[in-house]
C-alpha cells in the first residue's frame, strides 16, 4: 500500500486516466507559466494570461487532491 504522497501519485498516474490526464494538463499549464516567469517584463496581456494559468493550475491540484482523497477513503483497512 502506497504510504507517501509520492507513491500514491505514481500509482494514481498508472491506474487512473483521469489523474493522469489533470496531471498531465498541470504540467502544461507549469511549463506555459515557466516561459512567461522568465520574461523580464510582462505585458498587460500576459500578466492576466499568467493570473488564468495560475487559476487553472491551481484548479486541476485540487481535482487531482480530490482523487487522492477517495482513493484514500476507499483504501483505509
Amino acid at each position: 500500500m502506497e504510504n507517501t504522497q509520492d507513491e500514491l501519485r505514481a500509482h494514481l498516474m498508472k491506474t487512473d486516466e483521469e489523474f493522469r490526464h489533470l496531471a498531465e494538463q498541470h504540467a502544461q499549464y507549469h511549463t506555459q507559466l515557466e516561459a512567461l516567469e522568465a520574461k523580464p517584463h510582462l505585458t498587460p496581456e500576459e500578466e492576466l494570461e499568467e493570473h488564468r494559468l495560475k487559476k487553472l493550475k491551481l484548479r486541476l491540484k485540487d481535482q487531482m487532491n480530490g482523487i487522492i482523497g477517495r482513493y484514500r477513503a476507499q483504501h483505509v483497512a
